[in-house]
């Protein structure tokens, strides 16, 4: 084995020892971790989304039973969810902020759809007393407070993000690797979800009768 044959190895661990350094001195590889966490954070949003979209089949379904005459509120709630169900929520909605914006919309039309087929309960007592529908009652409400803590989170993972990617030195890192800053939601909207939605559709005054 010549000495050039020896030498050509240790330089290229060297060149490779160097570059891994220089990157993690940079912000590089906290750059991609918190990008990776920002995805991971709108997933979780998207799914409580979808989560509270597959509860509103049977919701309708079991008003229906007891308030079919309310089809100006079945027909909103479907038409809230069908545009909600439209928009498509890849990761490329992150940096698409009149996409972000027609989704955070969309979803904010199908909570007050929702509101409102809930608020047909206190005309139907009969309703109100159906175990089915205090079961979905319960689904929906604790769906609304994963929703804002799902939301909360990824507002803070994106504005983390946000910073490093403005931020000296890591500014250049994400410059030269193409990293730009993400969108997030809104001023109205973050102030929408400071705390978690009430669901409260009637249960305050059984309480209060007790």
């Amino acid at each position: 084995m010549t000495r050039q044959s020896i030498f050509k190895p240790l330089l290229l661990s060297a060149v490779l020892a160097t570059s891994t350094v220089s990157l993690t001195g940079c912000g590089y590889n906290n750059l991609q971790q918190q990008d990776e966490q920002v995805t991971a954070a709108w997933s979780e949003v998207v799914n409580q989304y979808q989560r509270r979209s597959d509860l509103v089949p049977n919701l309708v379904k079991v008003v229906k039973q007891y308030a079919d005459q309310e089809q100006e509120v079945f027909t909103q709630v479907a038409e809230a969810r069908s545009r909600a169900g439209s928009i498509n929520v890849t990761p490329e909605v992150l940096n698409d902020p009149q996409a972000l914006e027609q989704y955070a919309q969309a979803q904010a039309q199908m909570g007050s759809a929702l509101s409102r087929l809930m608020a047909v309960s206190e005309r139907y007592p009969e309703l109100k007393s159906d175990t089915l529908f205090r079961d979905l009652q319960a689904q929906l409400e604790g769906t609304e407070n994963r929703i804002a803590v799902a939301r909360n989170r990824y507002i803070q993972e994106v504005q983390g993000y946000n910073t490093t990617v403005r931020q000296f030195p890591t500014n250049i890192t994400a410059k030269v690797f193409g990293m730009q800053t993400k969108e997030n939601f809104s001023v109205a909207n973050e102030a929408e979800i400071s705390t978690a939605p009430s669901v409260d559709f009637g249960n305050e005054g059984e309480a209060s009768a007790q």
